[in-house]
Formats: structure tokens, sequence, C-alpha cells
């Protein structure tokens, strides 16, 4: 019985701090997880350029919506003891194939050790919100 207790707190504990820390990251814009562990693997949902303090989204900039996106996705990294350089499969979705290279100039920074990710990027006619990116991924702990 003092098992089951112990471990009803800790499952408490457990969800109220991982809670905590998702106020760094957007709050959801409808029902899913932002991330999901299943046997060592995260994936991440797809993240837009919403500023967590400020609950604005950044429509005007796509270098600093792309930073946005990749920040919020760092934040749910972090929460699982990850970094950017743990992702293995990203997927990238704009609203304008123009800004394919603004988004790959603003995103290869986030990979110092020039350790990329596999990744799809695709042009689509609408994002949640009216977003002009977004970005998911699968991470693995190396």
């Amino acid at each position: 019985m003092k098992k089951l207790a112990l471990f009803v707190i800790a499952s408490f504990l457990m969800v109220f701090v991982s809670n905590a820390q998702n106020d760094l990251a957007p709050k959801p814009v409808a029902p899913y997880s932002p991330s999901v562990m299943v046997n060592g693997t995260l994936y991440l949902s797809g993240q837009i350029p919403i500023v967590p303090e400020t609950k604005e989204m950044i429509k005007d900039d796509i270098k600093k919506a792309t930073r946005q996106c990749m920040d919020n996705l760092g934040v749910l990294l972090k929460q699982h003891d990850m970094d950017h350089e743990d992702l293995v499969m990203v997927n990238i979705y704009m609203t304008d194939m123009d800004n394919y290279g603004a988004i790959n100039e603003v995103y290869a920074k986030f990979f110092p050790n020039k350790k990329f990710p596999a990744r799809a990027a695709i042009q689509i006619g609408r994002l949640p919100l009216d977003a002009i990116v977004e970005i998911s991924g699968i991470a693995v702990k190396h």
C-alpha cells in the first residue's frame, strides 16, 4: 500500500512539474500533446511561431518566425533533457516556398555541429491560426 501511495504522489509531482515547465512553450491550440515520449523516442508536435510570453504570433518576418518555432521546439526538447541535435527527423511546413532559403538560414544555426536531421520541407495552403511556418520533429537521445 505504501508503494502505491508513493507512486501516486510521485506521478502527481511529475505531472505538476511537467505542466509548470510547459509555461515556457506555447499552449496547444487544439486537442493534442506538444510532445510524447515513447520508448526513448520523443515525438514533437508542430510548433507555430507563437511567443509564449506575449501569446502573440510572428507573421511578418519569416526569419523571426522560424527562430521562434525552433525555440519552441527547444523548450520541449529541454523538458526531456534533449536539445536540437537530438532531432533525427524534422518536418517544416511553410505557406510560401519563396521563404525556403531564409528558413534554411535560420534553421542551420540550431545545429552548430552540422549534424543535421533528416527533413522534409513542404509548401502548404494554410497553417493553424494563419501561421507562416510550422516545424515538427522526432528526437532520440544520443
